[in-house]
């Protein structure tokens, strides 16, 4: 078979993210989303944070936005919020991985933003439907550059905040996650394959609130560098 006839039509570009100090991008296979990872922010969603096996959602692999920039508002919702979180990029598959060996499956650290139209997402709760709406829709994961571990260790602790327009919204530590990296990566392989271009966005701290168009987002974690997002219309 003439591999440029293989597919009906051309093929969509693999999404992937630049890795910092490289030239070298970070290809993209799945996204994963740790739900309400922080105790202060699981009780601002009206839960109880005591340590309960944690669960997931998931984003499309091209609904990230590398390093930021111009973010779209999205159709259908009137309320979109912005969720800083650390995120984990594997290099290395597995099913099963123990909580001590996990770290060895992490290839860097990126900063990202898990946008939600949370009108949608709480409609969506009350008749007991799925987050889909509400979680995965286009440009709905920005993320900065990969920190590889060879060139910037691992981030177990360190200040996490988010500014809009300047003004601090969300502030906390990673070491305040309910669930750590290890732990989070051991857990999620007991019911996937996990596979090298994996994500995982590991929670957000209290203070999510609503963007609007014209909004600048301003994400760091201390170890990284920046993330930095417009919302325009």
């Amino acid at each position: 078979m003439n591999p440029d006839n293989l597919y009906a039509f051309e093929a969509a570009e693999i999404p992937s993210i630049p890795v910092a100090g490289q030239e070298s991008r970070f290809p993209v296979r799945r996204i994963y989303c740790v739900g309400r990872n922080y105790a202060a922010h699981t009780r601002e969603m009206g839960r109880d944070p005591d340590k309960e096996p944690p669960f997931f959602f998931m984003k499309p692999a091209d609904a990230i936005v590398p390093e930021g920039g111009l973010v779209k508002y999205p159709a259908g919702t009137s309320d979109l919020h912005h969720e800083i979180e650390l995120v984990v990029a594997l290099h290395r598959g597995g099913h099963d991985i123990a909580v001590g060996r996990a770290l060895e499956h992490v290839y860097g650290y990126a900063i990202g933003l898990d946008m939600t139209r949370r009108d949608l997402q709480s409609e969506a709760k009350k008749l007991g439907r799925p987050w889909d709406f509400g979680k995965s829709f286009d440009q709905s994961a920005p993320i900065s550059a990969v920190y590889p571990v060879a060139s910037h260790g691992h981030h177990s602790s360190g200040a996490i905040t988010l500014a809009v327009n300047g003004t601090i919204r969300q502030k906390g530590d990673l070491s305040d996650m309910i669930w750590n990296v290890p732990e989070t990566i051991a857990f999620l392989s007991q019911y996937y394959d996990l596979a090298p271009g994996d994500l995982i966005y590991t929670g957000t701290p209290a203070g999510v609130g609503a963007v609007v168009p014209g909004d600048r987002l301003l994400g760091r974690i201390e170890g990284l560098a920046e993330l930095d997002v417009e919302i325009v219309s």
